[in-house]
This record gives C-alpha cells, sequence and structure tokens, in this order.
C-alpha cells in the first residue's frame, strides 16, 4: 500500500463550508439542523490545530457533474419541487426554499477539494457540507439526503480515470452510494455500520455485482459494537481490500453518528475512536488524495468532540477529547465477513 509522504512544514487542511448550507430549513426538531455546522466549527476551534486549517470556497456542482451520479431529470427535479413550493419529499426528508441551493453547493464541495488538492494546495480536505448525501440513490432522495456529494466526487474522479475508494463510517448504511456504484470496478464502496438498522440495506452477502463484483465492502455491526471493532475491521477487511484495489484517492463519508451519545442509533464509539480510524485511513492511499464529507452525526456536544479528534489526527497531532472505546460486540462479525470474501475469492 502506498506510504503517506510526510510534509515537514506540517500539514494543511483544506476545509470548506459555506452560510448557505444554513438555508436548508429542515424545520423545528429535525436532527439534522443548521446548528450541526456550529458544532463543526467548534470542533475546529477546540482542535488545536486551527493554524493547519486553510478555508477555501465551495462551487455549486454543474448539472452535467451531477448527473454523473444522478442521471436524467433528478436535478431538474428536484429544482421543480422547490419552485411549487417545497415541503416533505418522504417522512424524514424536506426542501425548503433554499435547499436546492444548498445541495448543489454541497455536491460541488468535494469537486473544488479535489481540484486544490491535485494544484498541492493541501494534504487533505474536509468539506462540512449540509444536506447529506449517502443515502440519495442514483434516482431518489431519502434519509435526510438530497444529491449524493460524495456519489459525485467519486464519479468525476472516475470518468478522469482515477480508481476511487470510499470509506463510509456514519452508523447508517449508504444504500444511496452503493446503489450508485454496485456494478462499477472503478469505485471501491466500504461501510461500517450498525445492522440490522436504516435503512435496511448493508449485508454483509452484498459485495457488488457484474464488473463491480468484490468491490463493494459492509461491515453490518450490532448495537454496542465499540472502536476496538472498528479498528479490527480497517485491518482485517479494508486495507487487504484497498490494498488489492490500488485506489488513488480516498473519499471519506464522515458520519458522526457511530458515537455513543448520538440519539438515533445504538453504536458505542467515542472521539477517540475517530481519532484512530482517521489515522488508519490516512495510509490508505498517497499524501494529497483524501477528501472528508461531513454525513450525520446528531449530538451537537459529540459531533464537536468527534470533529475535534478527527481534526487534530489529520494535523499528525494527538488531541483525543475522550478516550477510545473497547470492549463491545462484534468481533466475530469480522471473522464471517473475512470467511465469506475467502469463500467469494474477494480480497
Amino acid at each position: 500500500m502506498p506510504a503517506r509522504a510526510t510534509y515537514p512544514e506540517g500539514v494543511t487542511i483544506l476545509y470548506t463550508t459555506d452560510a448557505r448550507f444554513l438555508d436548508h430549513d429542515t424545520g423545528r426538531h429535525h436532527p439534522e439542523r443548521p446548528a450541526r455546522l456550529a458544532a463543526v466549527e467548534a470542533g475546529i476551534d477546540t482542535s488545536g490545530v486551527a493554524e493547519a486549517i486553510v478555508r477555501f470556497e465551495a462551487r455549486p456542482a454543474t448539472p452535467d457533474e451531477v448527473g454523473l451520479a444522478h442521471p436524467g431529470a433528478y436535478l431538474s427535479a428536484l429544482d421543480l419541487f422547490v419552485q411549487e413550493g417545497g415541503g416533505h419529499l418522504d417522512a424524514d426528508t424536506v426542501m425548503s426554499s433554499g435547499s436546492y441551493a444548498a445541495a448543489v453547493l454541497a455536491a460541488g464541495a468535494g469537486l473544488e477539494a479535489v481540484r486544490r488538492l491535485t494544484a498541492r494546495e493541501g494534504d487533505v480536505a474536509f468539506c462540512a457540507v449540509r444536506p447529506p448525501g449517502h443515502h440519495a440513490t442514483a434516482f431518489r432522495p431519502m434519509g435526510f439526503c438530497l444529491i449524493n456529494n460524495v456519489a459525485v466526487t467519486a464519479s468525476a474522479l472516475a470518468a478522469a480515470g482515477e480508481r476511487v475508494a470510499i470509506v463510509d463510517y456514519d452508523a447508517h448504511h449508504g444504500n444511496g452510494t452503493q446503489d450508485i456504484f454496485y456494478e462499477d470496478d472503478r469505485v471501491f464502496y466500504v461501510s461500517l455500520h450498525q445492522y440490522p438498522f436504516y435503512p435496511g440495506t448493508g449485508a454483509r452477502s452484498e459485495a457488488g455485482a457484474g464488473p463491480g463484483a468484490g468491490t463493494t465492502l459492509n461491515v453490518p455491526l450490532p448495537e454496542g459494537a465499540t472502536g476496538d471493532v472498528y479498528r479490527h475491521a480497517l485491518d482485517e477487511l479494508v486495507a487487504p481490500a484497498l490494498e488489492a484495489f490500488g485506489p488513488t484517492w480516498l473519499l471519506i463519508s464522515a458520519g458522526y453518528d457511530a458515537h455513543r451519545r448520538d440519539p438515533l442509533t445504538g453504536l458505542a464509539l467515542a472521539a477517540g475512536d475517530y481519532a484512530d480510524l482517521t489515522a488508519q485511513l490516512l495510509t490508505m492511499v498517497p499524501n494529497g488524495r483524501t477528501v472528508l464529507f461531513l454525513e450525520g452525526g446528531y449530538d451537537l456536544e459529540a459531533l464537536t468532540a468527534s470533529v475535534a479528534a478527527t481534526c487534530s489526527t489529520l494535523a499528525g497531532e494527538h488531541h483525543r477529547p475522550e478516550p477510545a472505546t473497547a470492549g463491545g460486540p462484534g468481533l466475530d462479525e469480522i471473522a464471517r465477513i473475512r470467511r465469506l470474501r475467502d469463500d467469494l475469492g474477494y480480497a
């Protein structure tokens, strides 16, 4: 696996967020709320590595760029829905007057991050965007998500000849991302998630199809799983699979709702675990080829602490607001997935 380059003058973290993301109004009491971005900013402020942060301005994705992940009239249908007054697309997913503009801006953030990393303006990028994206399938918004932000960036990279790994550690399975790339051998999708749980997908047997057979790796974990299970999964499953695949870029769906404080989930991670996961993942592609996208995370204090730990690790420092966790269930699931992939001939 390629070694991560070192920069003697320190690491530069490219970071973007935007006030326009606040215009996506999900309504009172909705867990995916604008205050989440203030919690992310607080995490950056307390990370101890503010000097490593270089802010950049996101740009809206074009219809053609979105169309690589969401073909046909998908984007224009979202626009029309807002023009007609917006409202609920389903029980969980809302569009307000500012939602369309926020969504295309969130979709373009990763594209701009890639452009700047390619120009060697930084070593890694973090996109604090909303609405999130990983539940949006090619043809359906759902689960708080309108446009699949990580899939738009991955599709653009794949179209340019890159080999892309997506690692999704949101507590909910990224069914939309899996759907978009399930038969695509240019993109390797990994998801570590609570199971069985919303949206009901992400069983270990879901491993890709056609040309993409073997390039989906699901790690479904039981309620109460702790950080040692995640670390073991990265060592025993994810690292060998990605080493065989040979990604040139890594995109991380950074959902912080696996934290033990999260009100929507039942996993048991702490901020220190996100530091460990980040450190392990950064070794899987060369320096300057990793972009993180904010997905879930609905307890504001947990989100602040987890982002602080993540950003500190991105900068090569060791700020841990909470220690890593261990002792929960799920290690036996890692062994079952390993046996299944061995039987199927997948790394």
